[in-house]
């Protein structure tokens, strides 16, 4: 449970308010600073058709050399680990029904928090945000879904 309450602790949800959950995590400041793991942009729960927009936010941030997986259901049963072993575009086009999240993993401070507000400012759908933790990498991408789905219901 320690793990789990230090992986959810350094969530961050975006919300359809915005950024008004931040206050019951721990807000990320705008540094240089590199958050852990390999640079990778982890893209769950985006249909073929809307997997374009999430490319064009992550150019508007200035991330389009940060590689991006799509995990669809297939990717449930592998651990975040594996899954950031993936290559880039890996699942693009390919439907996935799973709740909406991103999870970033190896950006700096300052790129979380410009991918986030271009997400906001273009007025896409609310979705979950996280990044990567040493605590969270060998759990299934299903475990940290289910989990976000439970907590902030």
């Amino acid at each position: 449970m320690a793990a789990v309450m230090l992986f959810l602790s350094l969530f961050i949800f975006l919300t359809e308010r915005g950024f008004a959950d931040r206050s019951s995590f721990g807000e990320i400041e705008k540094s240089d600073s590199r958050m852990y793991g390999e640079r990778k942009i982890i893209v769950c729960g985006y249909p073929a058709s809307e997997q374009s927009q999430i490319l064009a936010v992550i150019g508007q941030a200035g991330l389009a050399e940060v590689p991006v997986v799509f995990a669809d259901e297939g990717c449930l049963k592998k651990t975040l680990k594996e899954i950031t072993a993936l290559p880039d575009r890996f699942g693009a086009t390919v439907n996935s029904r799973m709740q909406r999240a991103v999870i970033l993993s190896g950006l700096s401070n300052k790129e979380v928090h410009r991918i986030m507000d271009d997400y906001r400012s273009n007025g896409l759908p609310r979705q979950l945000w996280a990044a990567l933790i040493p605590a969270s990498e060998n759990r299934t991408l299903k475990d940290m879904l289910d989990e976000f789905s439970h907590e902030h219901d």
